[in-house]
């Protein structure tokens, strides 16, 4: 019986500092050990949202405690460790030095090879920690910082058939919640408070729309949000805006994942269709109803990772860091920090005002 690999992955692109061990077991299943995060809610709530260099303080100051925390309750001793995964970005990039920095200096200790994980990857991956998933399939990506559409090919082998030009989805909902008066991370408050609201008291823009295709755009709805909150005059006004913006976003992700389907059969061909939806906005529940019942209508079996596993964490890195320690895919400690690095690195980069589509 041959040793399987065991991996630390080590994530601090934003404002969670996690760590995870992963292995796999003899049927090549991977096997979460421990998986360990750290949020910084805390530490931005006084803020309204992420600040960069407080977010790296807290990663420097927690980094060690949240690694080893992560090999004790694995059960495994430090010297079982086979390799190092951090990611290496896209992200805030003093946030990312942190755990990079980490990774390089604790595989050059224990001289064992490191590898760099591109944090949108992780994503990518992290279903197959929890089904049987194989490729390719279509990925729907849906965070504070990203909101992509990518064909998943393989290791290595990403194709973007769309993403947001402007504002990610995450962070339309967390603005969204700072202008109807709710702490950060408000993202989440929007789905309680548009349960007792009218979503069609309000009717707001859907930029890009009406465009072929399935690029994203939320920068003029979130402008619309502020224009009609200036107006607030009761609770419930917040619980009307908040459930008119919720069915603004399940109107615009209904039509925009729908031509995504359609992107990907041109594109793909696959003989069995699925669906894989990842990242913290994953987690909506009005969201996951309306992408099952469209997989429903397009034959598209759809995966959702746990909730644990659609946020930001260390389990998903190592994971892939698993994938391609196999592959003996190892880089130099020299690696640096991208934190633009796109997925796929033959699409144009599209965020930003003004962009043609």
């Amino acid at each position: 019986m041959s040793k399987k690999p065991i991996i630390l992955g080590i994530e601090s692109s934003c404002d969670e500092t996690a760590a995870s061990i992963v292995t796999e077991n003899e049927q090549g299943i991977p096997v979460i050990l421990s998986n360990i995060v750290s949020s910084q809610v805390e530490v931005h709530k006084e803020f309204g949202g992420v600040v960069p260099e407080l977010a790296a303080r807290a990663h420097i100051e927690k980094i060690d405690i949240i690694v080893k925390k992560a090999i004790n309750e694995s059960g495994l001793k430090i010297e079982e460790i086979d390799a190092v995964a951090s990611t290496a970005g896209p992200g805030l990039i003093v946030c990312l030095s942190v755990g990079l920095s980490f990774g390089k200096s604790f595989a050059s200790a224990m001289n064992i090879p490191f590898i760099s994980i591109n944090h949108l990857e992780g994503h990518a991956l992290s279903p197959k920690l929890n089904s049987n998933l194989n490729y390719p399939y279509l990925l729907l990506l849906i965070s504070g910082g990203h909101s992509q559409y990518l064909s998943v090919n393989g290791i290595g082998n990403y194709k973007r058939l769309g993403t947001t030009i402007d504002d990610a989805l995450g962070e339309a909902f967390d603005k969204t919640a700072k202008l109807l008066g709710v702490e950060f991370p408000g993202g989440p408050q929007i789905e309680i408070l548009a349960e007792k609201g009218n979503p069609n008291k309000y009717k707001l823009p859907m930029p890009i729309f009406n465009k072929g295709g399935c690029n994203l755009s939320f920068a003029g709805l979130k402008t619309a949000v502020l224009k009609v909150s200036k107006n607030i005059k009761s609770e419930q006004d917040k619980f009307d805006i908040a459930a008119s913006f919720q069915k603004t976003i399940l109107d615009i992700m209904y039509k925009k994942t729908k031509n995504a389907f359609t992107e990907y059969e041109k594109n793909t061909n696959p003989k069995k269709k699925f669906f894989v939806v990842a990242g913290g906005v994953a987690a909506n529940k009005k969201i996951r109803s309306m992408l099952i019942d469209l997989c429903n209508e397009n034959n598209y079996e759809n995966i959702f990772p746990p909730i644990n596993l659609c946020g930001d964490n260390g389990a998903m890195i190592a994971f892939v860091g698993l994938e391609k320690f196999k592959m003996k895919q190892f880089d130099d400690l020299d690696f640096p920090a991208k934190p633009r690095w796109q997925l796929d690195e033959s699409a144009a980069f599209l965020k930003g005002a003004g962009v043609k589509l």
